[in-house]
C-alpha cells in the first residue's frame, strides 16, 4: 500500500477538492443539483490520478471515471483513494454504484470527505467499504467545512429529497426497521406536530403527504403490509419508547450542595425529552437571581446550550445495539457529565473528541437528520464547534472526553476552578497554587506554548518550562515538537 504521511494525507484532501471544484454541471430537466465531487488516487510510487464529476462524460460520477475510466488497466490492489462526498452505494439499474466500483478495484483504504445528508443513505457507502474490509477515513474537519461551504445548495437539497431508492439500501443499525408489536398509534401526536412546526414542513401531521415524508425518512417503514414506525422512528416520537426499547431512555441526577439528589427518568419522544429536561433541571436546583434584567428574575445558573446540545448529541450518537445500558446526565456543583453508551464512531478517535478536532460523523444518521431539521444539532457531528464556542464564550473550561467502560463520557464544567477538581486527588495533592492556577487556564484551550502560558499566567520562562514539564510527568499534557515550536497538548 502507497506509504502516507500526515502531511501527504493533508496535501492529498487538498488536491481532491481542488480537482472537485472542476466538477460540470449536469443539465438535468427537474432542475435537481448536482454535487461537486473530486476524487484522487494515490499509486505505490507516490504518483496521482485524479477525476472529477463530468470530466468525461455528463453525469458521470468521479470515482467511476478515476477507477473505471481513466484507471480501468492498472492493477489498483495498493493505491489510496481520496474522495470528497461519500461513494454511493445504489444507483439506477443497469449503473452500479461508485461503493461497488472501489471494492471490486480492491483498493484497501477510503478517505471520505462527508457523509450523504439524505438520511435514507447517509453512511451506507462508508459502511459497505467497512464490511468489505476497507479501512476508511475522514477528511480533517475544516476541509470538511468547505467541502460543505462547496455543496450547499446539493445539500440543502438531499436533505430535503423526497425520492425512495430503487433497491433497498444495508441497514446500519436494526432499529431502522420495524420492532415487534408496534403501531401507527404508537406515536406521540405531540412530538410530530413538534417537529413538523419546527421543521417548518407544509404538510400537516397526519396528512398522506406527511406521512410520505416520515417514510422517505426513514421513520415510517412497510412491514407485513402495514405502515408502522421503525425502531429509530419509535424512538423519536414514540409515547413510550422504552416499553419496546428499554435503552430508549435518559436517566438524570442532580446532586444538591446539601447532600440531597434529585432523580429522573424521561422515557417519552426524544424529540421532547430536551424541553422536558430544561423544565426538570429548573425545578430541581436552586436559582439565582438574574441582575441583568431590569425586572427580577430567578434562574437556574446553568449553560443550558451546553447540557441541550451535549444530551443531545449523547442520545443521537449513542450506540443502540447495547441494550443493557441508558444515557445518563449527572449535575453537580463544579461539573455536568453526560454518558453515552458507545465509544466514538469509527473511525473517529478518542484523542481527536478531545482535541475538538473530530471530523463530521453520524452514528444514526435518521435521528441526526430529525435534529438537524429541527435545529437543535449540529450537521453531521457531535456539537464539538457549539461546545467549545460556548465554553469559550462564558470564560468555562473546555469540556472533556474520556472512556467509562463502553460509554463515552463527556464532562462540562461549571466555573473556571471546576477544571482542578476534576483531576483525581492524588494528581491535585502534585500541584502547587501556582501550577493549579496554570491549569485552569490551560484547561479553556486544547493546549499551549511555553511563551502563551508564562504571559498569561505571570511567571518566568523558567517556571513556565517546569510547570509544562510536570503536567507532562503527571500524564495532563503531552509535548509536541521540539525547541521554540514545541506544544503542550491535552492527551
Amino acid at each position: 500500500m502507497a506509504t502516507k504521511t500526515k502531511l501527504e494525507s493533508r496535501r492529498l484532501m487538498d488536491k481532491a477538492i481542488e480537482v472537485m471544484r472542476q466538477s460540470v454541471n449536469e443539465q438535468r430537466v427537474d432542475g435537481k443539483p448536482c454535487p461537486l465531487v473530486g476524487a484522487v488516487l494515490l499509486r505505490p510510487d507516490g504518483s496521482i490520478e485524479t477525476a472529477y464529476r463530468g470530466e468525461l462524460r455528463e453525469g458521470n460520477h468521479a470515482e467511476f471515471t478515476l477507477l473505471e475510466r481513466k484507471c480501468a488497466r492498472e492493477k489498483l490492489d495498493e493505491c489510496v483513494l481520496f474522495t470528497t462526498l461519500e461513494p454511493c452505494l445504489i444507483r439506477n439499474h443497469p449503473k452500479r454504484g461508485c461503493a461497488r466500483h472501489i471494492v471490486s478495484a480492491r483498493i484497501k483504504e477510503v478517505y471520505v470527505g462527508i457523509e450523504d445528508d439524505n438520511p435514507s443513505v447517509a453512511g451506507k457507502g462508508i459502511e459497505h467499504l467497512r464490511r468489505h474490509g476497507i479501512n476508511v477515513q475522514m477528511f480533517d474537519r475544516d476541509l470538511q467545512e468547505e467541502i460543505l461551504a462547496e455543496n450547499k445548495v446539493f445539500f440543502e437539497w438531499a436533505r430535503q429529497q423526497e425520492e425512495k431508492p430503487e433497491e433497498e439500501p444495508l441497514k446500519l443499525s436494526k432499529y431502522e426497521i420495524s420492532v415487534q408489536a408496534v403501531e401507527l398509534k404508537d406515536l406521540s401526536r405531540e412530538a410530530l406536530k413538534l417537529y413538523q412546526a419546527r421543521a417548518k414542513f407544509g404538510a400537516a401531521v397526519g396528512s398522506e403527504k406527511f406521512q410520505r415524508l416520515l417514510r422517505q425518512q426513514g421513520i415510517l417503514v412497510e412491514a407485513d403490509g402495514k405502515i408502522v414506525p421503525s425502531g429509530f422512528g419509535l424512538v423519536l416520537f414514540g409515547k413510550e419508547p422504552g416499553h419496546a426499547m428499554p435503552q430508549a431512555r435518559l436517566l438524570a441526577r442532580a446532586d444538591l450542595a446539601d447532600g440531597k439528589s434529585s432523580r429522573m427518568e424521561f422515557g417519552h419522544a426524544m424529540v421532547l425529552v430536551p424541553g422536558e429536561l430544561e423544565a426538570w433541571l429548573n425545578k430541581a436546583l436552586p436559582s439565582t437571581l438574574d441582575r441583568s434584567r431590569m425586572e427580577r428574575r430567578e434562574q437556574v445558573d446553568l449553560p443550558f446550550e451546553m447540557i441541550r446540545e451535549a444530551v443531545v448529541n449523547a442520545l443521537i450518537h449513542r450506540d443502540y445495539e447495547i441494550v443493557g445500558q441508558k444515557c445518563q446526565l449527572v449535575v453537580n456543583e463544579d461539573t455536568i457529565s453526560v454518558k453515552s453508551p458507545g465509544g466514538p464512531i469509527p473511525p473517529i478517535t478518542l484523542e481527536q473528541m478531545r482535541s475538538f478536532s473530530a471530523p463530521m460523523k453520524s452514528r444514526n444518521p435518521i435521528l441526526h437528520y430529525v435534529f438537524a431539521r429541527m435545529g437543535m444539532a449540529e450537521e453531521q457531528g457531535y456539537g464539538l464547534s457549539s461546545l467549545k464556542k460556548h465554553s469559550e464564550k462564558l470564560g468555562l473550561p473546555l469540556p472533556s472526553y474520556s472512556m467509562e467502560g463502553d460509554s463515552l463520557v463527556l464532562t462540562i464544567y461549571r466555573t473556571a476552578e471546576s477544571a482542578t477538581k476534576g483531576l483525581d486527588q492524588a494528581t491535585l495533592k502534585e500541584l502547587t497554587p501556582e501550577e493549579q492556577k496554570g491549569w485552569i487556564f490551560i484547561s479553556g484551550r486544547t493546549g499551549t506554548s511555553q511563551n502563551e502560558y508564562a504571559r498569561h499566567i505571570g511567571v518566568t520562562a523558567r517556571t513556565a518550562q517546569r510547570h509544562l514539564t510536570h503536567f507532562v510527568s503527571l500524564g495532563l499534557l503531552r509535548r509536541v515538537g521540539r525547541g521554540p515550536a514545541t506544544e503542550y497538548l491535552k492527551p
